[in-house]
């Protein structure tokens, strides 16, 4: 007999959404293994907000001592900061240590990837 597969009901779950936070809500990723550099790449992430805003929201999770710990977007945090911007657009997710570990090094290496493609290394 088939192996029956059970459905999920689609109505019930609720599509991410952004939202506007404020920046002063939002602090580092614990132990973020990268650094977030003032260089000429920074200023155009800079004058690039300040012309059209920040295009892709950021990722951020609820922190239980308050506030959102930010797990994808520290450079678009940075510099929305250095571009006098008061909130940034960001999607709010529920995730473990690890999930957010795992979220991190995925975006930061598709990041490096366009990164080395941009600059043809």
């Amino acid at each position: 007999m088939p192996k029956k597969t059970e459905q999920k009901d689609t109505q019930s779950i609720q599509p991410e959404q952004v939202q506007q936070v404020r920046i002063s809500d939002i602090h580092p990723f614990k132990n973020h293994p990268f650094k977030v550099v003032d260089d000429a790449l920074m200023q155009e992430t800079v004058d690039s907000i300040m012309q059209f805003g920040v295009l892709n929201p950021t990722i951020i999770r609820p922190d239980p001592g308050g506030g959102y710990e930010m797990v994808a977007g520290h450079r678009r945090l940075h510099a929305s900061g250095l571009a006098g911007k008061d909130t940034i657009p960001a999607i709010v997710r529920n995730l473990t240590d690890d999930e957010a570990v795992i979220l991190l090094v995925a975006v930061s290496y598709t990041h490096l990837r366009a990164h080395e493609t941009r600059h043809d290394l």
